[in-house]
Parts: structure tokens; C-alpha cells; sequence
């Protein structure tokens, strides 16, 4: 790649120069991605793990247990429907979030104790019409 660098000169200079010759010949012309925004996720300079991460969020996976992803899923849940656009939709996202906790306190997932019960979806429509307001229910 380049020679070693020579004694007596610091690192900052001697790397500048590098860099410096090797644009004035080209070398960094036609790189892949040039003229592209830098990925987002986690920086691979920091942490060794950063293409096992960027695979798994490309694929879809995480790296929770099931029964961990399905608190996550409740606490994201109870948010949505906490600012659903009505009652309705509110009624919807609990109904569906009970019947996966339903299937998982019946056919328990590896990993910890759930450690969640079906939600009272009543309650939450009123908790959601408390909040909006009754001209907004469904």
C-alpha cells in the first residue's frame, strides 16, 4: 500500500502527504459508493460486531428472545394505541396485541417468563377517550 513511515516525521503529516498524492494520481476516483451518503447504524470503526448488527436489521431479526420482542411489542402497542387516530383503531391494535399474548401464555416461547397478561381493552378505550375526547371515538 505505502512505505513505512520514515523516522523524525509525525504521523498527522506523513499521513496527510499519503492521502494528498494519492488523490493527485486518482486512486480515490472510482471507489464503490462514491457520491453516496454513509450507511446508518452503528459505526464498524467502534465496534467489532457491526456487520453481524447490520445483517440482522437488513434481515429483520433481533436479537431479543421472543418473549422479550413481545413485552417490547406491548409497550410499543399500548403507545400507538394511547395516540391512535380513534377508538377504533385504538380497539384494533389491543385486540390483535392479546391474541399474541394469548398464543404465547398457551404455547410459552423460549426464553424468560412473559410475564404479561391480555390487556383490558376497555379500559384502554377509555383511557383513550379521556384523552381525545368523546367526538373522536368510533
Amino acid at each position: 500500500m505505502t512505505e513505512r513511515k520514515p523516522p523524525g516525521v509525525n504521523f498527522e503529516s506523513w499521513i496527510d502527504k499519503q492521502i494528498r498524492e494519492a488523490e493527485e494520481r486518482g486512486d480515490f476516483a472510482s471507489l464503490p459508493g462514491r457520491g453516496r451518503p454513509l450507511p446508518e447504524g452503528p459505526d464498524p470503526t467502534y465496534d467489532e460486531m457491526w456487520w453481524v448488527k447490520r445483517k440482522m436489521a437488513r434481515e429483520g431479526l433481533s436479537g431479543l428472545s421472543p418473549t422479550l420482542a413481545l413485552r417490547k411489542e406491548a409497550e410499543d402497542t399500548l403507545a400507538a394505541a394511547a395516540d391512535a387516530p380513534s377508538e377504533r383503531v385504538a380497539r384494533r391494535l389491543m385486540t390483535e396485541l392479546n391474541e399474541k399474548i394469548r398464543t404465547a401464555l398457551r404455547t410459552p416461547p423460549p426464553g424468560p417468563p412473559l410475564g404479561l397478561a391480555p390487556f383490558d381493552v376497555e379500559e384502554v378505550a377509555r383511557d383513550w377517550r379521556d384523552r381525545h375526547g368523546e367526538r373522536h371515538a368510533d
